[in-house]
């Protein structure tokens, strides 16, 4: 599938969202795998299979198996880190915020991708997950490692985009309208 197929099958209404989606290859803060990696790992967080396969197959050009893996161990660690830390950020008892959280994330230390990128990958799963304590933390360790805000802004834009994109395409009746064409 192609992203191509995936702007077809958004609905009239959900214009913006084409044109959103059209623009991703043009932002030039990030480099071409710092864009695909956040595409593929906030896709992967968006969980839609459709639009998976799509950034999937486009970021096939610019990233390596080695940055693929890399950018679904992002989307895989923040799926349980974000729960984790929100809940210890949510919960009234602040003796969550020092208990050990006993839960391995080695992936982190050693991402085989520069840190870097993964971080700003991490940081955009984080903002789908909506977890404030590990978009604190991933802003932190990339702000003192030089990387811009707007470049920042730009990875979480990327994942506005595509979470917006696979929540317009899980409605029943575009789902139901897609099906329909393809018949």
């Amino acid at each position: 599938m192609s992203l191509d197929t995936i702007k077809a099958r958004l609905p009239d209404y959900a214009k913006d969202l084409r044109l959103n989606l059209s623009g991703i290859a043009s932002i030039s803060s990030l480099t071409p795998q710092q864009l695909w990696g956040t595409a593929l790992a906030t896709a992967i967080a968006s969980r839609n299979p459709d639009v998976i396969r799509a950034i999937d197959e486009t970021a096939s050009e610019f990233l390596t198996d080695q940055a693929k893996t890399a950018a679904r161990a992002a989307a895989a660690i923040m799926a349980m880190n974000n729960i984790y830390y929100r809940f210890t950020h949510l919960s009234k008892h602040p003796d969550f915020l020092t208990m050990p959280a006993r839960l391995r994330m080695n992936v982190i230390a050693n991402p085989g991708v520069d840190k870097v990128d993964f971080e700003l990958w991490s940081l955009a799963v984080s903002a789908v997950n909506g977890c404030g304590r590990c978009i604190e933390a991933h802003e932190d360790v990339l702000l003192k490692a030089g990387v811009a805000k707007e470049a920042i802004q730009d990875a979480v834009r990327i994942a506005a985009i595509i979470f917006s994109v696979s929540v317009t395409l899980e409605d029943p009746l575009v789902a139901d309208k897609a099906l329909a064409e393809a018949a």
